[in-house]
């Protein structure tokens, strides 16, 4: 079950701390910095069960690309159009999201109605083993107050 206080918490004491670190990377950084995330990512994944928390899928919504749109709609037998205006709308970038939260897709036991044919935002969230991930350190700042995954890697950086 997930601590709703503590997640803000920690998410708040992690900020403070990251954010000059992450300033001072974006300016240089560290070359092994990809390798690190990626071996984070990979050791906090071996044993996270995402399922027990869907914290992200509860608060966000992703960014919905058109291919991700046309998947939704073939798999829910549906006009684009259609699953549009029944599950989304334009954010202040001019990009699809659902609209609203939880995700519309979202059921009770936290599994995804369409986990097969979800967008590529949530294939690839929370992006902690993303390639170039200096690009993402503000995104990933932001994810620290919805994942305890983002958390407990982004904790354990070797920072100096």
């Amino acid at each position: 079950m997930l601590d709703k206080k503590a997640l803000h918490t920690n998410g708040k004491r992690l900020q403070k701390t990251l954010r000059p670190v992450f300033k001072r990377w974006k300016r240089k950084p560290p070359p092994l910095l990809d390798t690190w995330m990626e071996e984070l990512h990979e050791e906090e994944f071996a044993n996270r069960d995402c399922l027990s928390c869907g914290n992200c899928c509860k608060t966000t919504s992703p960014i919905i690309e058109n291919r991700d749109l046309e998947r939704i709609a073939k798999h829910l037998r549906q006009r684009p159009a259609k699953v549009v205006a029944d599950f989304m709308k334009i954010d202040e970038d001019g990009d699809y999201v659902f609209r609203s939260a939880p995700c519309p897709f979202l059921q009770e036991d936290n599994y995804c109605s369409i986990y097969e044919h979800r967008p590529r935002a949530c294939r690839e969230y929370p992006h902690t083993n993303r390639k170039k991930f200096v690009k993402i350190l503000d995104l990933s700042l932001n994810n620290l107050m919805i994942c305890p995954a983002v958390q407990s890697i982004l904790d354990r950086l070797p920072i100096k």
